[in-house]
């Protein structure tokens, strides 16, 4: 397999486990997510820190899941959302996503929800958690 993008750099030793060798032997393995180097994550968790609303967090998941195959799904938690904490964001397990990534793209939505808050009670209210009797 031939690729011609800059892949990401392997994690040290025992600090992952994302799986980023045998994915790279493995003929015909979807390698999406190693184009997410260190610098495109940085580029892609200042985007996801700076919605402007949920039409842009939308267009984001897509970008994700077309570009990396990275599937995120954000929805309102089980129990009553006072925080922004309430409000799951789950990662599908991805081989070759590093440990740290898994964690910090949620982290960034968070943020990103917190600065604008409008952009949760969009959300919100895309579940019917907002809207009048």
């Amino acid at each position: 397999m031939t690729i011609s993008a800059p892949l990401r750099s392997p994690c040290p030793p025992g600090a992952c486990d994302c799986g980023r060798e045998p994915l790279l032997e493995r003929p015909g393995a979807d390698v999406r997510i190693l184009l997410l180097t260190r610098q495109e994550e940085q580029r892609l968790l200042e985007r996801l820190e700076n919605l402007q609303s949920l039409a842009d967090l939308e267009r984001l998941q897509r970008r994700m899941f077309e570009q990396l195959g990275i599937r995120v799904d954000i929805s309102p938690g089980f129990t009553e959302v006072r925080t922004m904490r309430g409000i799951e964001i789950q990662i599908d397990e991805l081989p070759g996503m590093c440990r740290k990534t898994r964690k910090t793209i949620p982290a960034a939505i968070r943020r990103g929800l917190e600065r604008h808050p409008e952009v949760a009670f969009e959300l919100l209210n895309a579940h019917d958690l907002l809207r009048d009797a």
